[in-house]
């Protein structure tokens, strides 16, 4: 066991003499967290801090499928087609029917998504987005003439930016 930790211990000083523990990150600044009271949940806090994950990954079965069903319209919003949606909404209802066959965590109703619900949502909203907003004074014929002419004003020979 000695000669083991011998071992280490030269390695430490040899790191040391060629500087490798210089300028490290954190150097000369006090520990985070220090002074704060234990948690005991302090490393998956900080894990999910480094890595930037979100919360909702701590939260129990249940409530997670719940979380989803209230976002379905907007994670569907931007899905190209029909069956993009429902097979989206397929695997969403798979995993609430998964979780009501062996139920874990707080009791919580999560019911499986009407996929004829969300299509119709779906549809709707992208017809919404489809129709341009006509502009009240867009479609009169003298207003299309103005424009019309004075485009071609702009377009005259010696009106052109010289080169």
């Amino acid at each position: 066991m000695d000669s083991w930790e011998a071992t280490v211990e030269a390695q430490i000083r040899s790191a040391q003499e060629r500087g490798e523990f210089d300028n490290l990150p954190g150097m000369g600044k006090p520990i985070p967290g220090r002074n704060l009271p234990y948690d005991e949940s302090w490393w998956i806090k900080s894990f999910l801090e480094r890595e930037a994950l979100p919360t909702d990954l701590l939260l129990p079965t249940p409530l997670l499928l719940r979380r989803r069903v209230e976002q379905v319209p907007d994670e569907v919003r931007d899905l190209p087609t029909e069956e993009a949606v429902r097979a989206y909404v397929a695997v969403l209802n798979r995993e609430i029917l998964a979780w009501l066959r062996n139920p874990s965590g707080p009791r919580v109703v999560v019911r499986p998504v009407n996929a004829d619900e969300v299509v119709r949502g779906w549809r709707e909203r992208r017809q919404a987005r489809a129709v341009p907003a006509a502009r009240p004074d867009a479609g009169t014929p003298a207003t299309v003439a103005l424009q019309r002419r004075s485009r071609r004003w702009w377009r005259l020979p010696w009106r052109r930016p010289a080169a």
